[in-house]
Formats: structure tokens, C-alpha cells, sequence
């Protein structure tokens, strides 16, 4: 383990404590901290009373001074000397009754954990001298001292991110604030509860290792709470020599390439007649350019990471650190791994940005580290079950057992035998003291504090934003500089959400220029890709690349290039069979006067097809170039399965009288053609004249395709332009806060909810309402149905008591009378009645006598209450606004 060189080094050698250590650890593996307390107060007192004996027998005589002396002494005296105050960590002071009662004082059965603790802690010392204290038993917020392992709450919120390691610890690092321990070396003093971390959003590596260990034990993970030491870089949060994880690239998958099996009756391939000696030796030749070559990049590498190592650190080995260890067994992980809260990333178990271990815990138990850290955590094991390994300090019964070879664990035993009333009952852990762990959901989307946050790279800055915070809806933008000090830009990545453009990403070099957007499916010409040189304008004549979801559109176009004189466009899976077409464009032509929209000129279309094989090859055109300024048709075929050549055919526009509809004047001097094969027909001339005038009309449709996809370029310009400078964002219909429209949809539906709701409290509350429709609901009401309302409803109010009263007589009589047969029953039956008849009759007479007092009770009751009801129904009436003016 990391030494504290502070504590033995002078009074001791480097034999004698080695020694010392080595006796002491044999000691912790046969002794359990509680056998050893008797033998540790016997040490104590010991050491007590001999210390005392030995002050006790010296003796202080004074010393008489010189008169040179006391004029020192009165020099001296002058002067005053302040020392220096220690330097406090800052905390801030909370107030005790904004917390629960578990926050303020301890159970008994937390305070009997705590004194075990701190037993524990004592024998700890005794034995390991030089190694540094453990963290048991910090202070929380207001002060009180809680164990650590009560301080995890298991905690599995509602959102789906969460329930996976990865997502919550990427929670966990975005939503917090790093604030790092003063000193780095020393274990923290207070540790806040998840709660609390979680509503100030910031804290330091314990308490980010105590939240996120609190999210994955809650979702059904084996995580612990790790005490150790790590490296600068890692204890600070300094990431300024780590790749952007959004710069690093995948790794490619190895392909195997599957060799071919030579059939038995398959055709040799031909003989190589090339040198083996010259082959051999320019296998060699390549072979030591490829060496020389990978030496220079090796040695630039080195000289580079040279360049670039960090300064020593003075307290390597020593800065503590906090972080979480997730084990195999549990949610399919394989392996175990460690997890760095303060990034949200993982690291193997024998990583060296950790350098030792002091120990782990989680909310059942709490371990010391057993093992030799002097190499890092290369050589750690973690079978927590092996008490030579991990010293636990609660003996539970569901304590991680010893993991077994796989022939002992084959073996048979008696042990399933053994009574289970023999099993030794443990002191075991009371539940968290903390209290529920909630996150709201306007804070799990605000993600970051303050909705914003900043991380330094290597040659890299990647700023996160909050949804919907920023006015482009941009929530992540990446700067790739060249220099390590950040000065030199050289490409910035921007991703948005929730834009009504489908915009989520946007590259920007800024050494080429170029810039390219990239959106997600929805758009209404179904962009893909859009790449652009920002200096350039934004009219028809520059240089663009624009890519579409193919399947999505009816054209099947993918792709579309264009140049300043260029347009390329590749096509897929369309009936024609139609791959790729190519145009060439004319310089505009300048007039005089006023500008006028001028079309540039077409002067060439080339258009390329895949193979059709329902066709034969000379008859399935492959492509066609339409040259326009050499008023030129050219086909040429795809090529046969035998054939070398394609063929190829050429045809001579005609000028014809007028282009409209008039006879073409062709002659066969204006058609050439050559066949690959010798063997196939020559066609006839009247199907080469109705090829020419197919083809003449196929130029023409061309060359309205081409206009039409220069229309669509700049409709989709104008569109970009428009989305830009007036950018919506797309909200979910679901997402009420922020959606205006469903919210203000929702607060109508509720405020007609409540009205209807009111309208019905009223008529069901509306006493006069069976009267007045008999009188049809008058709009006002005379004094004459006033009296007739008031007649009608005391009359009905009076009839309804008096039934009210004779019912409960009428029950009152029954029962006397069921009472008084039973009573005769028994009179006549006294003598030959049966002990079990007997006891029934009197439980029938006890039940009886009950109801008879009930109904007594009721009735009498009944009788105070009904002069008050209708006084009071009487003052109602009067009082009412639609009847008070009459009475």
C-alpha cells in the first residue's frame, strides 16, 4: 500500500519495519478485530501507567540565570510571534431543521455500528502503522457522524437511461461539479449524503462514487465504493492529455478472409513464370521500407509523447481518490471493471491511473485491502469472500463467499447436513439514513449545472448544452485544435436536437473551408448530407455535395455533386435502370442592359445504366452521351460474357425545318455504328430513324430533368436559408412544459373539467331543485311560489322525519318482539335444554339486547335532532338569495 512516510521513517529502519509488518499482518489473518480487543486495552493501559511512572520520577530543578541572560530573556521578550492558522477546507453550513430527524442524531443501533467502527479503526492503526487511516465515519451536512455504508441509498429511477451502467454514469458526471479534496492526500472529513450532492449538484470523488454506486446497486449491479489512490490527472479531473472519446476511432473489425478450396476437377490456375529469387528479394526490399518505415513513426510517436509528458508530480502514489468497482455475477457482466465517476468512463481492473487500494464498501459491508499495492492494482484480486485477501469488518451471513477452483467446487460435502439453526446470527447494518434520491424531470433533461458544461481535451474542447437551452438548439459543440494550447483551430463539430429542420450535426473545417450538415430522416426532400465551402456563395454556380435517403424518394436519387461547371448525380434501384448522369454546363452569356435570370447552358449529358439481363448485352445501353454543342448522340453497350468490346453507336442530329412536330430530314450518312458481335443482325433503317427520334426526345426530357434538379437546388437553398434565420424547434406533444400548444389545450380541458365539476357540486347541493321543476325553473320567482317552495319543502323535510322516526320504531318493535319469542322459547324449554342450546340462546339474547339499545339510542336521538333540522332548513330557506326577499 502507499507508505505515509511521515510517521516511521526516522525512528525506525527499513529491516526493522518490514519485520514489524509482516508480524503484524500474520497477526489480522488468525486474530478478528474483536478478539484482539481485550489484548489491545491491556497494551493501552499498560502503556498509560508506564509513561506515567517515568514522568513521575523525574524531577524539575530551576536553574539560576546570568544578569547577561536576563537581559536576553528581556530582548527576547519583546518580540511576539503569531503561528500561522491552518488552513480549513470551506463547507458549507447548512441548517439542521431543513433535514429529517436520520440526518440529525444517530439510532442505537447506528451508534453500536459506530463505536464498532471505530473499534475496528483502533486495531487497524495498532497493526498497520504505516499504512493511512480508513474512512468510516465521516460527518454528514449538519455535522453528525454517519458509517459510510449507511450513507449509500439504493435508488432505480423512472427513466430508461439510468437502468444501464453506462447511462447512469454519464449521468452522474454531467450532472455534478467536480470539487476536488484539500489537501490531495488526506481522506475528506464530511461526506454529504446522495440527496443533498444531488440537489447542489456538485461534490467531490466520494460523494460522486457514493451517488452513482447508489444508482447501479439500485438497478441490480454488484458496485463498491472504492478508497484508493490514483494519479494526478485522474484526482484532479485533468483530461487535457485524454483523446475526446468523440475523436477516437473504432477499432475495424478483423475480417477472416475464408481461403478457397481447390476442387479436384477444377481448372489449374496458370503458371507463375516470374523469378522466385527477384520476387523474394522484393518482398525484401518492401519489407525493410515498411520497417524503416514504422521505426520513423515509431520514433516520431515517441519524441512527440515526449514532448507532451506532464511534469513529475510530488505526490505521486499518495493523492486519494475515490471511484467504483462494478463485479461479475450480477446484470450479465462478465468481468469486473472499475468505473471513473468524475468522467463517466470505464477502466480495466489493472489500469495504471490507479495506483493502490485502502479499501471498498458497499450497503451491506465494508473490506481492507490485504494485498501488496507496491505495482498499482495490476496484481489485485477481488474475491471478497477470501479473508487473506480482503479483511471484511461485518461477519453477515450474506457475506460474498470464497471463490473455489472448479475441481473443489465439484466436490461433495456434508455441509448440506448441518442443521441451519447452527448458523451464527451477525450484527448486521441498519438501513440508509438517507433519505429518497429524486430526480425531477426538468432537471434530468437540464442535464448539466446551469445547463452548460465545459471539457478540456487534448487538441480538443467539447462544450455541452442543456435541450432547448441554447437558441439553435445546439447541445454538444466540439473544437479540434493543433496545438495543445487551444489556440490554433482547426474543425468544430455541432450537434443539435429537436429542430424542426432535422438538423443534428454541422462540421466546420476551417482549413479546407468545407462544411457539411447532416440530418436526420423527416425532411421534405429527404436530405441526407449538405456539403458546402463557406466562403462561397450561395447561388447555383458553386461547389456543393448533397446526399438523400434513396429508399425515401420516388427518383431514387443518392447523391448530387456539383462544380462550377459540373453536376454529377447517382441514382439506385429505379426501373430504368439508371446509375449515373453526368452534365457539363456553358459559361453564361453577358447582355447589356438589364439582368435578366439566364439559365446556364447545357453542353453535354452523359447518363450511365446498370445491366439489364433481360435484354441481350448489344441491345442494353449502357450509356448514352448527349452532346449538345456538337449536336451528337453516342450509345454505347454493356459487353457480353465472351466479348471484349462493347458495342457502340453514333448518331448526327438532322436539322430539321422547325422543332415542332415537323418531319426530320435523316439521312444513313448520320448514323454509325460497330458490333462486337459478327453473328447479330443489322437493324433496319426505319428501326434506326425511330431510335434517333426516341433518342431525340430522350434528349429533351434530359435536359428537362437537369433544369428541374437545378429548380430543387435552389428551393432547397432558399429553404436552408429561411430555416436559419427563422429556427423553430420541435417539441413533443408530450413534452407540456414547453409545448404552448398542448399546454394551452390541456389548462382549457382542465378549466372545463372544474367548471362542470362545480355545475354538478351545485345541483347535487341545490336543495330547491326537485321543487322548482315542478314550477318548470322559473327565471324569477314570485312571491307566491316563494311561499309554495317554502310550504313544499318543510312539508317534505317534516314527512321525511316522521318516516325516518317510525322506521326506527317499527325496527325497535321487530326486535323487542324476536326478543320476547326467544324468551318464551326458553321458559317452555328450560329443563330439557342442552348446555351448547343454552349458550347459543344467551349469545342471541346479548345480540338482541344490543340492537335493542342501538335502536333506542337512534331513536332518541332521532327525536332531539328532527325540531333542529327543520329549524334549521326553515332559517336556510330565508336565507337563501333566491327566497330572502319574500321573508
Amino acid at each position: 500500500m502507499p507508505q505515509d512516510q511521515d510517521s516511521h521513517e526516522v525512528s525506525q529502519n527499513e529491516d526493522n519495519r518490514n519485520e514489524g509488518n509482516d508480524v503484524d499482518r500474520e497477526n489480522s489473518f488468525s486474530r478478528s478485530p474483536l478478539s484482539n480487543l481485550a489484548e489491545e486495552t491491556k497494551s493501552e493501559v499498560a502503556s498509560v501507567h508506564g509513561d506515567g511512572s517515568e514522568d513521575g520520577d523525574r524531577k524539575k530543578t530551576p536553574v539560576e540565570l546570568s544578569p547577561g541572560a536576563v537581559e536576553v530573556q528581556t530582548a527576547i521578550s519583546r518580540f511576539s510571534i503569531t503561528l500561522p492558522k491552518p488552513k480549513i477546507e470551506p463547507s458549507e453550513v447548512f441548517d439542521p431543521n431543513d433535514f429529517p430527524e436520520s440526518y440529525q442524531q444517530n439510532t442505537n443501533k447506528e451508534k453500536l455500528i459506530i463505536s464498532y467502527a471505530e473499534n475496528f479503526r483502533r486495531q487497524y492503526v495498532h497493526l498497520y502503522r504505516d499504512r493511512k487511516p480508513l474512512l468510516l465515519s465521516p460527518a454528514n451536512e449538519i455535522g453528525v457522524e454517519k458509517f459510510v455504508s449507511t450513507t449509500i441509498r439504493p435508488t432505480e429511477l423512472e427513466y430508461q437511461e439510468l437502468y444501464h451502467w453506462s447511462g447512469a454514469a454519464k449521468f452522474v458526471a454531467d450532472y455534478l461539479n467536480f470539487v476536488s479534496l484539500e489537501p490531495p492526500h488526506e481522506l475528506p472529513t464530511r461526506l454529504m449524503s446522495p440527496t443533498t450532492v444531488m440537489k447542489l449538484q456538485r461534490g467531490n470523488c466520494f460523494e460522486y462514487s457514493t451517488v452513482l454506486a447508489s444508482f447501479l446497486i439500485g438497478v441490480g449491479y454488484d458496485a463498491y465504493v472504492v478508497s484508493g489512490y490514483a494519479s494526478r490527472e485522474v484526482c484532479l479531473m485533468d483530461e487535457t492529455r485524454q483523446i475526446c472519446p468523440l475523436l477516437q476511432e473504432k477499432l475495424e473489425e478483423k475480417s477472416t478472409e475464408v481461403e478457397k478450396s481447390l476442387k479436384k476437377y477444377s481448372v489449374r490456375p496458370p503458371k507463375d513464370l516470374t523469378s522466385r529469387f527477384e520476387r523474394k528479394q522484393e518482398a525484401k526490399r518492401q519489407a525493410q521500407i515498411a520497417a524503416e518505415e514504422a521505426k520513423r513513426k515509431k520514433e516520431e510517436k515517441e519524441q512527440q509523447l515526449l514532448l507532451e509528458q506532464p511534469p513529475d508530480d510530488p505526490l505521486l502514489g499518495l493523492r486519494v481518490h475515490s471511484w467504483v468497482l462494478v463485479l461479475e455475477g450480477r446484470r450479465e457482466v462478465p468481468e469486473p471493471f472499475f468505473i471513473e465517476p468524475l468522467t463517466g468512463l470505464p477502466h480495466p481492473v489493472n489500469s495504471p491511473d490507479y495506483h493502490g487500494i485502502e479499501s471498498l464498501w458497499n450497503h451491506r459491508n465494508y473490506w481492507t485491502n490485504m494485498q501488496d499495492c507496491s505495482e498499482g492494482v495490476t496484481k489485485l484480486r477481488y474475491d471478497l469472500g477470501d479473508c487473506m485477501q480482503w479483511e471484511c469488518m461485518f461477519l453477515s451471513n450474506d457475506s460474498p463467499h470464497l471463490l473455489l477452483p472448479a475441481d473443489d467446487a465439484n466436490e461433495e460435502f456434508d455441509e448440506d447436513e448441518t442443521n441451519q439453526d447452527d448458523v451464527e446470527k451477525h450484527l448486521d447494518l441498519p438501513p440508509s439514513w438517507v433519505t429518497s434520491v429524486t430526480v425531477s424531470p426538468k432537471d434530468f433533461h437540464s442535464r448539466y449545472p446551469h445547463g452548460k458544461k465545459t471539457e478540456l481535451y487534448k487538441r480538443a474542447k467539447l462544450e455541452k448544452f442543456a435541450p432547448y437551452s441554447m437558441k439553435d438548439a445546439l447541445v454538444m459543440r466540439l473544437s479540434v485544435y493543433a496545438d495543445l494550447e487551444l489556440t490554433k483551430l482547426i474543425q468544430v463539430k455541432e450537434f443539435f436536437s429537436h429542430r424542426a429542420d432535422k438538423l443534428k450535426e454541422r462540421h466546420f473545417d476551417h482549413v479546407t473551408g468545407w462544411v457539411t450538415e447532416y440530418f436526420v430522416p423527416g425532411r421534405p426532400r429527404h436530405l441526407k448530407e449538405y456539403q458546402y465551402k463557406s466562403f462561397s456563395g450561395s447561388g447555383l454556380e458553386s461547389e456543393r455535395s448533397v446526399s438523400f435517403y434513396a429508399a425515401a424518394r420516388v427518383d431514387g436519387l443518392e447523391k448530387r455533386v456539383e462544380t462550377l461547371r459540373d453536376m454529377d448525380e447517382f441514382y439506385s434501384n429505379r426501373d430504368d435502370f439508371l446509375l449515373h448522369r453526368h452534365v457539363e454546363f456553358g459559361q453564361r452569356q453577358k447582355k447589356f442592359g438589364p439582368s435578366e435570370n439566364t439559365q446556364r447552358p447545357i453542353e453535354k449529358i452523359v447518363e450511365r445504366y446498370a445491366r439489364n439481363e433481360k435484354k441481350r448485352a448489344d441491345d442494353d445501353v449502357a450509356e448514352v452521351v448527349y452532346d449538345i454543342l456538337e449536336e451528337k448522340i453516342s450509345l454505347t453497350y454493356h459487353r457480353g460474357r465472351n466479348q471484349i468490346a462493347a458495342s457502340v453507336r453514333e448518331f448526327i442530329k438532322p436539322v430539321s425545318a422547325d422543332g415542332k412536330g415537323s418531319l426530320i430530314n435523316w439521312t444513313p450518312e448520320s448514323h454509325t455504328t460497330f458490333q462486337a458481335d459478327p453473328n447479330s443482325k443489322d437493324k433496319k433503317k426505319v428501326e434506326i430513324y425511330e431510335m434517333m427520334v426516341r433518342l431525340l426526345k430522350d434528349e429533351v426530357a434530359s435536359c428537362d430533368r437537369v433544369r428541374e434538379s437545378e429548380r430543387e437546388v435552389q428551393e432547397m437553398l432558399d429553404d436552408r436559408t429561411k430555416e436559419e434565420s427563422a429556427l423553430e424547434k420541435e417539441i413533443s406533444i408530450y413534452d407540456t412544459e414547453r409545448n404552448d400548444k398542448a399546454k394551452k389545450h390541456r389548462l382549457e380541458i382542465e378549466r372545463q373539467e372544474i367548471e362542470q365539476k362545480l355545475q354538478k357540486q351545485e345541483k347535487e347541493l341545490d336543495y330547491l331543485a326537485p321543487f322548482l321543476i315542478q314550477l318548470d325553473n322559473p327565471v324569477k320567482i314570485t312571491r307566491h311560489q316563494a311561499y309554495k317552495l317554502r310550504e313544499d319543502c318543510l312539508s317534505y323535510l317534516k314527512q321525511r322525519l316522521i318516516d325516518k322516526a317510525n322506521l326506527i320504531q317499527a325496527r325497535f318493535e321487530e326486535e323487542t318482539k324476536d326478543l320476547q319469542r326467544l324468551q318464551a322459547w326458553y321458559q317452555q324449554n328450560q329443563v330439557s335444554i342442552q348446555k351448547a342450546d343454552e349458550q347459543d340462546y344467551i349469545q342471541k339474547c346479548n345480540s338482541a339486547m344490543f340492537r335493542i339499545h342501538i335502536l333506542e339510542l337512534r331513536l332518541n336521538r332521532h327525536k332531539e335532532m328532527a325540531p333542529l333540522k327543520y329549524m334549521e332548513m326553515e332559517n336556510r330557506i330565508r336565507a337563501d338569495p333566491r327566497l330572502a326577499e319574500y321573508f
